[in-house]
């Protein structure tokens, strides 16, 4: 019976030992945060891209070449004049431009830790509304120091960002060319 007794009180310290150090690394007066393997936080995904480019040439190249002869005796006047010219002349104007402005929230999961403590990070999302199916992919690396303290990290503040939002559907169908221009594409 005392060992039966001393048995429970054993894995019950233990049991209790493994719950304190559970909590050990959460302070009385802060949020959860996630810091290990299979934790849960939210990707504020806040990406604002805008590029453009432009370029001007002119070239301009000319040459000429002439020749005159004239021969004039009393009442006979000989001339010839010969002549040769060349011109080139390029102009070439470009310019691209590009803006893109992405918002959404995303849960994702801690899937491992690196040696020093950066969060190695995967979310997924599908929805799908009126025969469109969206699919949205993030991963990458977080600091413990970017995760906020609502336990949520901005976008930009991930390290190797991999950001994927594709979508399948009648309207992606449409927007993609046909089959006779993807055709045409290839040989030209």
């Amino acid at each position: 019976m005392k060992s039966l007794i001393i048995t429970i009180m054993l894995l019950s310290a233990f049991g209790l030992e493994a719950q304190f150090v559970q909590n050990s690394s959460n302070s009385l007066f802060s949020d959860f945060k996630a810091f290990r393997k299979g934790d849960a936080l939210t990707v504020l995904i806040v990406e604002d891209t805008k590029a453009g480019n432009s370029a001007s040439t002119d070239n301009g190249r000319e040459s000429s070449v002439g020749a005159g002869f004239g021969v004039s005796s009393g009442s006979t006047n000989t001339s010839a004049d010969v002549s040769l010219g060349s011109s080139t002349d390029f102009r070439g104007d470009g310019s691209t431009s590009r803006n893109e402005s992405i918002r959404s929230k995303l849960s994702a999961r801690v899937i491992d830790l690196e040696d020093n403590g950066n969060l190695i990070i995967e979310g997924k999302r599908t929805t799908k509304v009126n025969g469109e199916t969206q699919y949205v992919t993030i991963r990458g690396v977080v600091r413990p120091v970017d995760v906020r303290p609502d336990n949520s990290v901005y976008s930009y503040s991930i390290l190797d960002l991999t950001l994927l939002i594709d979508g399948d559907g009648s309207v992606s169908e449409y927007q993609e060319p046909g089959l006779i221009t993807k055709f045409l594409r290839m040989l030209f």
